[in-house]
């Protein structure tokens, strides 16, 4: 028989011959619905071009009515139903192709046999081998000595013998697997029995050897996989690392995939130097709520002989019609957790406060309201003590704003909180009090905006209450106490613009001056007790601000105040790029400071200092910036931070900053103490294999290293990736932790040993992964 294309009904044995269609000029595209169209086809006019509607799964078909496709050389067919189709031989349907060099196919029973060169594709995965049958009907078969490539996840391999079992299942023999597609793969499993099922989306290996670079590396009578790009139970690959104050750590985390909606993973971890815990995490997600809940428990530590547990709990949960309540619930056993049992690659050395609280709340357009208790877990550092913070038990939280409202700004902010914490009674300072307090802040504005310009008026009422339990050294001062201030600012600013050049480039320049008026009239606040109050930072938004105090404002300043600023900038003709940017700022009192923190020496000068920044894009690659106060009055740099960072290519950057804070005067609590930091980081290429990474954070003022972090990556050419790093950081005043960690990253399968993914993305400015990012497949993979 002449070639020809053949259709085949499901059920039926007509046969039609198709014509070759004429160039198109004229697209008919049937409705999904006949109804939709009144059972007729819609005509669209395309002058020449017909409507694809591209690669698609048809999923409401049933299989009976699925129609077949025959093509090939020669068709030949009998009355009982057996058709043989030879030389480039294929048959079809929208859900599996089947081909070879010689196909039979018996439409009574189903069966398609290929023999020589067959090849069976389905959801984008594809198998081969010289022979092969297949029952269309119920969907089983056996392929002799096959090599199978999978679409769901890009996996492929050979065996000596495969038999389907149904859509979805099929079992492997004497199974050689990789998810690597390099031409000689890295990696590979090597298994004497291999079960795949597409809808558990699991594969099962028994008797498997993992062999990497030909090395066998790992060994398992028993390995579970997951098939596609989706979530699935089973042990994860171990991770594992070594620190000084912990020992060997090796972590076996398994994986429940328990519903759609929520997993959990326990994971079993040994330290040499500690003993064997157990962690675990339960994540939930649903419509209206979602959360998690961890937790470690170490019956007994090698070293201190204690319990060592740690638990944190989150809820997120909405109500419907504006209300929600959400919990955040955290603890550990001791205040040396974190420095002797840190999660692996992570400086949590430096948790110093753990939260626990819990909200009601509602919101709306104009309102926001909620009620919250609060509570702390403070971990004491022996060399470097912390005051502790007081309990919100509970706090209550309304506001309302309404923007634009005839011009106008209207915001209103009010705040009820019941402060606790241990008292001591011969304490002279008013930080140790409890008590209650009661604020309400309405403020009412009218930017005024024009182009080039704004003017903003502003008037507010600072109103707070005070009702005080007094400690035994301090119960001489009254215990219902308030406060009323009226607060008036004036913001304006102007923008102008001209047209020059930077570095030779077409540029527009920027000069953008700003004045912000501040007047706040002195009250008397010595015997207002100190809750949640610090003085400010004095920064570029600081200076703009209408309090030096930042918190719950247990203190308002008097102020009668102008601050200055100015600001300019080069931005790219063509593309709006900003090159640099030069700012400066000060502040001009016209009354003294009256108003401090217990200890705090008042401001008498009539000038603040001097705020100045800088920011350059000096080339395409390379962008500094530079900020600095400076104290006229003294003649001092007070702080200054200088950073610089140079991005040459992909995968090779370095960063370096300084830090300094000028160490302050004796007796002069609230100012920040000093500091003289250097810190550098980089990542770097030294050949097309092979990167360095690392960070050092050195203290002038201490001289030594806070941090350290050196680290080397190799990335393959195909499917894998390796990388070794070293890490020492400080875990207290005098005490220092030192891990080293290394990683093989088996594309396609996953890694082994600690992903320091987290510290160098954190850590190392502008870091990269050396890996490329996994192709997303779908069901069309290999689609002929």
């Amino acid at each position: 028989m002449a070639r020809s294309l053949i259709l085949f009904a499901a059920l039926g044995a007509t046969a039609a011959y198709a014509q070759e269609t004429p160039a198109p000029v004229r697209a008919v595209v049937q409705s999904a619905s006949p109804e939709a169209s009144g059972g007729k086809p819609s005509e669209v006019r395309l002058n020449g071009l017909k409507v694809s509607p591209g690669l698609r799964q048809h999923r409401n078909m049933a299989d009976d009515d699925i129609p077949a496709f025959m093509d090939g050389d020669s068709i030949d067919g009998d009355p009982a139903g057996e058709i043989t189709i030879t030389g480039n031989a294929q048959l079809r349907r929208i859900d599996t192709v089947l081909k070879g060099d010689r196909i039979n196919y018996n439409q009574a029973t189903g069966d398609m046999v290929s023999e020589g060169n067959a090849r069976l594709m389905r959801d984008g995965s594809l198998v081969t081998g010289p022979n092969l049958l297949y029952n269309a009907d119920n969907q089983t078969g056996y392929v002799e000595k096959p090599n199978f490539w999978l679409g769901a996840n890009g996996a492929s391999g050979r065996a000596e013998y495969g038999d389907i079992f149904s859509r979805s299942r099929m079992r492997l023999t004497d199974v050689v697997y990789t998810g690597c597609a390099c031409e000689k793969p890295a990696w590979y499993i090597d298994s004497s029995k291999v079960d795949l099922d597409f809808d558990e989306n699991e594969g099962v290996a028994r008797n498997a050897v993992l062999y990497f670079k030909g090395v066998p590396i790992l060994a398992s009578p028993y390995l579970t996989f997951p098939i596609k790009q989706e979530r699935k139970s089973g042990f994860l690959l171990p991770t594992y690392g070594t620190t000084s104050r912990g020992g060997f750590d090796f972590s076996l985390p398994y994986y429940f995939n328990l519903h759609p909606q929520y997993d959990m993973t326990l994971t079993p971890r040994f330290l040499s130097k500690r003993g064997t815990m157990l962690g675990g995490e339960f994540r939930y997600l649903g419509a209206t709520y979602s959360g998690e809940i961890a937790g470690t428990y170490l019956g007994s530590d090698n070293v201190t002989g204690e319990k060592r547990w740690l638990y944190s709990a989150r809820h997120r949960q909405t109500l419907g019609g504006g209300f929600y309540f959400d919990w955040d619930l955290n603890g550990v056993s001791d205040d040396d957790y974190f420095r002797d049992i840190s999660t692996v690659g992570l400086n949590e050395a430096y948790t110093t406060y753990l939260t626990r609280s819990g909200r009601f709340g509602w919101g709306s357009t104009y309102w926001q309201a909620y009620v919250e208790a609060t509570s702390y877990q403070t971990l004491q550092d022996p060399d470097a003590p912390l005051t502790p913070q007081y309990d919100r038990l509970p706090s209550f939280y309304l506001r309302g704003a309404r923007y634009n409202w005839n011009g106008l700004d209207a915001e209103w902010e009010t705040t009820a909180t019941r402060f606790s914490r241990p008292l001591y009674l011969n304490v002279t300072d008013r930080s140790w009090a409890n008590g209650d307090r009661l604020m309400s802040y309405p403020t009412i504005s009218f930017p005024i905006v024009r182009p080039g310009w704004y003017i903003t008026p502003k008037a507010g009422v600072h109103m707070t209450q005070y009702h005080t339990d007094w400690p035994g050294a301090l119960r001489g001062n009254p215990r219902v106490q308030s406060r009323t201030l009226p607060i008036l600012s004036l913001d304006s600013g102007m923008t102008f613009e001209r047209d020059t050049t930077l570095f030779g480039k077409s540029s527009i320049q920027t000069l953008e001056p700003r004045l912000y008026y501040l007047h706040v009239p002195y009250r008397d606040q010595e015997t207002l007790p100190i809750y949640d109050t610090a003085l400010s930072n004095f920064s570029f938004a600081q200076a703009f601000d209408e309090n030096i105090y930042s918190g719950g404002w247990d203190r308002i300043a008097n102020a009668n105040q102008v601050t200055l600023g100015l600001t300019s900038r080069w931005l790219d003709a063509n593309t709006g790029f900003e090159r640099l940017s030069l700012s400066g700022a000060q502040r001009l009192y016209f009354t003294d400071q009256r108003v401090t923190l217990p200890g705090e020496v008042p401001r008498t000068g009539v000038r603040s200092d001097f705020l100045v920044g800088a920011e350059a894009a000096i080339t395409d690659t390379l962008s500094t910036q530079v900020t600095a106060q400076y104290n006229p009055h003294t003649d001092n740099w007070e702080r200054s931070v200088i950073s610089a960072r140079w991005r040459p290519q992909r995968l090779a950057t370095i960063a370096a900053s300084y830090r300094y804070q000028r160490i302050p005067p004796e007796n002069t609590p609230y100012v920040p103490p000093g500091r003289e930091q250097i810190s550098v980081s980089a990542q770097w290429p030294f050949s097309r294999h092979w990167f360095g990474v690392g960070r050092v954070d050195y203290s002038l003022q201490e001289s030594r290293s806070t941090q350290s972090i050196a680290g080397l990556e190799y990335k393959s050419d195909c499917c894998w990736a390796a990388r070794v790093v070293f890490q020492r950081y400080a875990v207290s005043v005098n005490e220092a932790n030192t891990g080293i960690f290394f990683q093989l990253e088996l594309s396609g399968l996953g890694s082994l040993g600690t992903n320091p993914m987290n510290l160098l993305s954190r850590s190392v400015t502008g870091y990269e992964e050396v890996t490329d990012p996994v192709r997303s497949s779908t069901s069309f993979e290999r689609y002929e």
